[in-house]
């Protein structure tokens, strides 16, 4: 890394500029050193979100090389429990942004640079945003090695290209090749009867249909009676070679009669859009079968940007004196094909023939697109405005110390608030008492808690059931490979486990001699590491340690101990 970098930087911004039409070629390479094989690929459906890169495998290990994509500066480091774990954000000449995620630790001198800070402001998790000038890199340098950290589910790396406002890009599209010569596999077809006289063989329900394949990449479904107005819907993943994750697809193409009706292309998104994807695919049939199917129509005025063509919404009309043939085209990014053909034969059939589904009414209606509030029994409810995507009746019922808000098979966009009564406890049991989501085996799971008085509230995007919980049980503190009076001068990390069986860990601290040491805390596996390199201790042979754990409640559990060293 050289001084003067910052000078070329500055005036190549200046010479370079990209459109999204014409995206260069040759610009990014490969972050890793070995051949690329994915485990996950840009613009699949994750749980609430679109995947905002390519997760490249790191054949079950960490600390491979990673590698500068192209030249630039580091713009941004965030060190956190959850997410992306240890993320590194390069920032390029031509307006892009290059990412680096869940790793293991940064390249030497990046590294000291945000140690350096973590212990200033005496915290593991930190964010900062270096200038220009600060840590610039080559392409190709050594910036980081690739981890587990964070959110991840297994040692690999995920890495991202982001455009100039900050949204996420198929890296495929910048020449960062991935082989793929299989056909995406279809799991399931779905069709949706919309609207008061929309029937699919008597039925007003969705309806699961038969696919029969036919040959490589083509499939057809069993001929079904319908009328009126329908959607359809499919569960489709691609292979990549070399390995057998069942990824995202690229793009996916309707037509009718020939006749192009929908367009979904998955190559580039906004942050803040993501959360669309609960509308986009069937939110119940996620929840309640764990089957990923996307709508291939346009619901609820879905403002998603991977929609580029659409004719009636990706709806057709079925009457009755026509044939109809609707065709699915789904594609990887390589251009591997799967179609996937839908005869529809027309037959409207009586009212009293239809089987109908009837909807259930409660006293609690909220519209979509306006603020509603409820209060009962001293529980209370609000949901803002457009939290849901459409104008529903929600179930809801109370029960002592706990409230059914409605199912989990519906999709909340926005944070509802929901409110307890707690005048009737005493200030001691307050202090431990939290708001819990019920899992369906019954476990409660901290939500996060604000108390003002005699009323504790908790902020959520999920439906389900909350009730009051308790927690007098401080967390647990376990050594690994530390005893008392121990001599750790051959030892280059102190290493704990931390755990609490309720409301779970809020934060740590731990010290050796009344000074701050950085513990590095994985949720994941409970484990607190100290590393040694780190210098904290000075002269002395004789050490304190001193850790301190607090739950999420307050409860708190101190482990100190004495250990020899010499450096």
């Amino acid at each position: 890394m050289r001084s003067y970098f910052f000078i070329f930087f500055t005036l190549v911004c200046n010479l370079f500029s990209f459109s999204q039409d014409n995206l260069p070629q040759n610009y990014f390479e490969s972050p890793l050193e070995i051949p690329l094989i994915l485990s996950g690929t840009f613009g699949e459906l994750r749980s609430n979100h679109f995947h905002s890169g390519m997760d490249i495998k790191t054949h079950q290990q960490t600390g491979l090389s990673v590698l500068a994509s192209a030249t630039g500066y580091v713009s941004r480091i965030k060190v956190s429990h959850f997410g992306y774990g240890k993320a590194l954000y390069i920032q390029h000449p031509n307006g892009y942004t290059s990412v680096y995620a869940h790793l293991k630790e940064f390249a030497p001198e990046i590294e000291a640079y945000i140690k350096e800070r973590q212990y200033a402001k005496e915290s593991y998790e930190i964010e900062v945003f270096p200038k220009g000038n600060e840590i610039p890199v080559n392409q190709g340098e050594l910036v980081a090695y690739s981890g587990n950290s964070g959110g991840s589910g297994g040692p690999h790396l995920h890495f991202e290209i982001r455009d100039s406002q900050a949204r996420p890009m198929n890296p495929m599209q910048f020449g960062i090749q991935i082989k793929d010569t299989h056909f995406p596999i279809v799991k399931g077809v779905y069709a949706y009867p919309i609207g008061d006289d929309a029937h699919i063989d008597k039925s007003v329900k969705r309806q699961k249909l038969r696919v029969i394949p036919i040959e490589n990449g083509v499939y057809k479904t069993e001929n079904f009676n319908a009328y009126g107005k329908i959607g359809f819907g499919i569960n489709s993943v691609d292979l990549l070679d070399y390995a057998a994750n069942k990824n995202g697809v690229n793009t996916i193409e309707t037509y009718l009669n020939g006749k192009k009706l929908l367009s979904i292309d998955f190559n580039k998104f906004s942050f803040a859009e993501s959360r669309y994807i609960n509308d986009f695919i069937d939110y119940e049939l996620k929840d309640t079968k764990k089957q990923t199917v996307q709508k291939l129509f346009i619901d609820n005025n879905n403002p998603l940007s991977i929609f580029k063509w659409e004719d009636d919404q990706g709806y057709i009309t079925v009457k009755d004196s026509l044939d109809y043939n609707y065709k699915i085209e789904i594609k990887d990014y390589e251009g591997n094909t799967t179609i996937v053909r839908i005869p529809v034969k027309p037959m409207k059939v009586l009212p009293e023939e239809v089987g109908k589904e009837e909807e259930i009414k409660t006293n609690y209606f909220v519209k979509a697109n306006e603020a509603t509030a409820f209060d009962e029994d001293g529980f209370d409810v609000y949901i803002p405005r457009n939290a849901l995507y459409k104008d529903q009746y929600l179930d809801i019922q109370t029960d002592g110390e706990q409230i059914k808000v409605h199912e989990s098979s519906t999709a909340l966009h926005k944070n509802m608030t929901i409110g307890f009564d707690v005048s009737k406890y005493n200030e001691e049991d307050k202090e431990k008492i939290f708001i819990a989501r019920m899992s369906s085996w019954g476990r409660p799971y901290y939500s996060t808690t604000y108390k003002k008085a005699n009323r504790f509230t908790t902020n959520t995007k999920y439906f389900g059931t909350y009730k009051l919980a308790i927690d007098n049980t401080p967390p647990l503190i376990q050594a690994i490979n530390f005893k008392d009076k121990k001599w750790m001068s051959n030892y280059r990390y102190l290493k704990f486990k931390i755990s609490d069986d309720l409301s779970g860990i809020s934060s740590y601290r731990a010290t050796i001699n009344g000074k701050f040491i950085l513990m590095e805390y994985d949720y994941k596996t409970n484990m607190l590491v100290y590393d040694f390199n780190d210098n904290i201790i000075t002269d002395e042979t004789e050490n304190n340690l001193k850790i301190i754990v607090l739950d999420n409640v307050g409860n708190s559990t101190t482990f100190e101990g004495t250990f020899f060293r010499k450096n």
